[in-house]
């Protein structure tokens, strides 16, 4: 039995604007994402069966047919014609519901996987217009590294790297509905992070500039129904942690730092205010 194995890296915001509800019912967005070292492991087997099986080991994803993972496979089934069959197993690294697309890309990581599995030869950008059927983030984590995605995020542009530096990752023992939040947005009463001095930050490589001008649409709406996110950003700070910022629609908050033994202690003290917290570098 032939087996693939595909790496499902995180995403963090370095920045997130909401600009305008859209007749669909989406969000025009705008949003600066990376990829960082924290990583699902996604391992692919053919099946005789034309049938799609998911196993993993978390009480807190589904394996069946609400799985985002599932959802890829089976879109490129039906839009290819494809009559084979997968099992497709999710070593889960990344948390869950927590801001940082743990389910968009792995389902991104299924689409490239499958499409070397059978030989299809679909370009990214193909992959990248299914994915936005998915997920919002699908189309980015199809292609990682340092981009901007806007409309309903299915229009990538890469962007240059940021400086090299350490992310510490704190995430409160609370599960956060991305479409919760999104019901609640009232677009004037958003503040707007300056996405053009996001992207002149990564150009000139300037990492104080990147700090200060990161910013997330929806923090206000996430902090104002979980106050513990805004506690954490706060103990972030205090323990010296700069470009601190909740990603995504939370609960997650980052922050950025230069030296690897400053963000040691930085992570050793957050894990005092909750069990989940990280130290990884960024791969972007």
């Amino acid at each position: 039995m032939m087996a693939l194995f595909e790496k499902a890296p995180a995403k963090i915001n370095l920045s997130l604007d909401v600009l305008s509800k859209r007749e669909d019912n989406y969000h025009n967005i705008e949003m600066v994402m990376t990829t960082i070292d924290l990583s699902d492991r996604i391992k692919l087997y053919e099946l005789k069966q034309d049938r799609i099986e998911i196993s993993l080991e978390s009480r807190f994803v589904p394996s069946d047919e609400r799985n985002l993972a599932f959802k890829a496979a089976y879109a490129l089934k039906q839009i290819y014609g494809i009559r084979a069959g997968v099992h497709i197993n999710i070593e889960k690294n990344i948390p869950v519901s927590a801001g940082l697309g743990g389910g968009s890309t792995d389902a991104a990581a299924v689409l490239r996987g499958l499409n070397r599995l059978w030989s299809l030869g679909i370009p990214n950008d193909e992959l990248a217009r299914l994915g936005s059927t998915i997920g919002t983030d699908v189309p980015f984590c199809i292609y990682g590294k340092t981009g901007i995605a806007k409309g309903r995020g299915e229009i990538i542009e890469p962007l240059p790297s940021p400086p090299p530096c350490w992310v510490v990752l704190a995430k409160p023992d609370i599960g956060v509905s991305s479409k919760t939040i999104f019901q609640r947005i009232i677009i004037n009463e958003l503040a707007h992070p300056q996405t053009n001095k996001i992207i002149q930050a990564l150009r000139e490589n300037d990492f104080q500039k990147l700090c200060i001008h990161s910013g997330n649409s929806l923090e206000s709406i996430t902090v104002e129904l979980y106050p513990e996110v805004q506690r954490i950003k706060e103990a972030m700070r205090q323990s010296g942690a700069q470009g601190v910022l909740m990603s995504g629609s939370g609960p997650t908050v980052y922050g950025l730092v230069e030296q690897e033994s400053k963000a040691r202690r930085i992570y050793n003290g957050m894990r005092g205010f909750c069990e989940e917290v990280y130290y990884v570098r960024l791969l972007g």
